[in-house]
């Protein structure tokens, strides 16, 4: 197995100095017929490509480095093979509650990276707390401590907005909102 190293393009590039956590850049996932059906990070997005499941389609501002090799990192990959995504409710899964509340913690409002979200339940499950999308925030690891086994007022927290079901509009717009930062993916989320 190689060993990848991030290294910067340029390091005169300031949107290169600006991410600390290169792997866990975001990256927009389009389907074989070019629709927008998922994020993951640039660690992900690799594997993906290395197994043949997908191809870039986007190059990000930096480059992965093996001991042998340089690598562009991606900023969009394309499924190589359609896959069918019927139309049903999402589930409350990790990566959908941080996608849902922006990559940001609902209580101190910290951008969160992949590795270091942790899922909040409101009313926690020694009080009975579900495990659905009303009852789960993305929170950082700090307030998740603080937070404890205590309903977010006891702590002395208040979340930034109250938790809700996603639907698949919810979902687009979302994506349309990272899309109006990163230009590479403006193209795919029907900009003009």
């Amino acid at each position: 197995m190689k060993v990848i190293h991030v290294t910067r393009r340029s390091h005169k590039d300031p949107a290169a100095r600006s991410h600390p956590g290169k792997l866990s850049t975001r990256v927009l996932v389009l389907n074989a017929t070019y629709e927008p059906v998922h994020i993951c990070n640039v660690y992900r997005a690799i594997v993906m490509i290395f197994k043949g499941v997908a191809v870039m389609q986007e190059q990000a501002l930096f480059q992965l480095h093996s001991i042998t090799a340089a690598y562009p990192a991606p900023s969009v990959i394309r499924l190589i093979h359609y896959v069918h995504i019927p139309f049903r409710k999402k589930l409350a899964s990790k990566n959908n509650i941080l996608i849902r509340d922006r990559f940001s913690c609902q209580y101190c409002g910290k951008p969160l990276r992949s590795q270091e979200v942790t899922l909040d339940h409101i009313v926690p499950k020694s009080r009975g707390g579900e495990s659905n999308w009303e009852n789960l925030a993305a929170c950082c690891p700090n307030c998740n401590v603080r937070k404890g086994s205590k309903l977010p007022e006891e702590a002395g927290l208040t979340l930034i907005k109250d938790p809700r079901k996603s639907s698949t509009y919810h979902f687009i717009h979302l994506l349309r909102h990272y899309g109006s930062v990163d230009e590479k993916w403006r193209k795919y989320l029907f900009y003009s």
